[in-house]
């Protein structure tokens, strides 16, 4: 049984070199974590494993803390991104439903630290708004602490953890994590309705996050019958499960259920999913296993990318050798999807950015379809491996083109500006 302890009792379990893995996103341990730089005064070194912090704490932030806190992530928040600098911080490569497998096979966790509801009368918590290694983490850690906060939704699916199974409960009163509702712009709409265009009534859907996909959702109300099988839930789902688009009648997987592995979103998401037998939060090892996906007919994913080269090699996480953000599950998604019958992958981005010039200091209107992606850029999705991309222009179906026929299909939503520079410089590599 769990003994509830003080946040100066639970910083007290850490020791010299311990490694402390934290929940993902909105199921960190946030009250924990904004303290633990209170102990680097008695510690020689420990290392945090996070993905997606949603808060600049000051044992990750600080230089002050450079020495004494090591953080590796699955993927980068812009407070790490801004963090980076101090050179303790570092990315783990991944693709997401392998994040916590391959990562337990390479180090085990001396503690675990995240959030849970309050204990059922049967015992159990749940891990609420994220499975997607949380579980396993818990399962091979030496020391489990649990935040208990009576704000959190309780989901359903496999994420229940009874108290015998944790060493630690502290109890906490603040409200969950909230990622606001993006507004779509008019780029985003413009997309939105072309990958609506290619949706029918009974697809299956997974969605990414930021302003396109939830432009997508804004523009899938009206469809009937979708299925939702998505590494991430959000707040577009909830709307589309609320206007009738979202009933899960005709999926192949789960039929009538949305399945997801973690959940991030406004306060009305997580009223929505609070005890809905409707929603599975199932471990992120299946729910993003690329032959899991591809048992479900008629398979959509959908997600974003930073640039395409013209070959189709999307980096989707850096911005040269810069690390941004992460791979997530998108390589994941859009490999399980073209597994599936009638299944489609879609990449969307700008046809351009405004990027400062580094001679100027100006900013100017840059080509997001280049002719070869920045040196040392990841790819975060191969051209083997690319189903569809998608700007503001139109659509460009690659899945088994050759390379002058996807130079032709890209340049072809590229923004018209950058259209004949873009065709001179594949001629110049030799690509056609």
């Amino acid at each position: 049984m769990a003994e509830t302890i003080s946040m100066e009792q639970a910083l007290q379990k850490v020791k010299n070199h311990d490694h402390i893995v934290a929940g993902m996103a909105a199921s960190e341990g946030r009250a924990f974590f904004m303290r633990l730089h209170e102990i680097a005064s008695r510690i020689d070194h420990v290392s945090v494993d996070n993905c997606l912090p949603m808060h600049p704490y000051e044992f990750m932030v600080n230089p002050q803390y450079k020495d004494t806190f090591t953080v590796n992530s699955w993927f980068f928040s812009g407070d790490l991104r801004k963090a980076f600098p101090n050179k303790n911080i570092a990315f783990i490569p991944n693709q997401l439903h392998f994040a916590g497998v391959r990562r337990l096979s390479h180090k085990k966790p001396d503690i675990y630290v995240g959030n849970a509801t309050p204990p059922d009368k049967h015992g159990y918590v749940s891990l609420s708004l994220s499975n997607v290694y949380e579980k396993r983490m818990i399962e091979a850690a030496d020391i489990v602490i649990l935040e208990i906060n009576p704000h959190l939704p309780r989901t359903h699916g496999d994420l229940e953890v009874h108290t015998d199974d944790v060493d630690y409960f502290i109890e906490v009163d603040y409200p969950a994590p909230e990622l606001p509702d993006a507004e779509p712009n008019e780029k985003d709409r413009r997309i939105g309705e072309l990958i609506a265009s290619q949706i029918n009534d009974g697809d299956v859907i997974q969605l990414g996050i930021g302003g396109i996909p939830n432009a997508v959702a804004n523009a899938l109300l009206d469809k009937k019958d979708l299925g939702v099988h998505t590494e991430m839930l959000t707040t577009g789902f909830m709307k589309m499960v609320k206007s009738g688009a979202v009933t899960g009648k005709k999926k192949t997987l789960h039929k009538g259920k949305m399945v997801a592995a973690f959940a991030l979103g406004t306060r009305e998401l997580y009223d929505f999913i609070d005890d809905n037998p409707g929603v599975l939060m199932l471990d992120g090892n299946y729910v993003n296993d690329p032959a899991i996906i591809g048992l479900n007919e008629n398979q959509v994913s959908i997600n974003t990318s930073i640039e395409v080269d013209l070959t189709g090699q999307c980096c989707s996480e850096s911005i040269g050798t810069r690390q941004f953000s992460g791979t997530g599950g998108q390589t994941d998604t859009a490999t399980g999807a073209q597994r599936a019958k009638n299944g489609r992958s879609f990449i969307a981005l700008y046809s351009t950015a405004m990027v400062k010039d580094k001679t100027t200091g100006e900013r100017v209107e840059t080509s997001k379809i280049v002719p070869t992606l920045k040196p040392g850029a990841a790819v975060s999705l191969s051209r083997n491996d690319v189903d569809r991309v998608v700007t503001e222009y139109g659509i460009a179906e690659l899945r088994g083109t050759n390379i002058k026929e996807r130079v032709q299909r890209l340049i072809a939503v590229a923004h018209p500006k950058f259209r004949e520079q873009l065709l001179k410089s594949a001629e110049e590599i030799g690509y056609v």
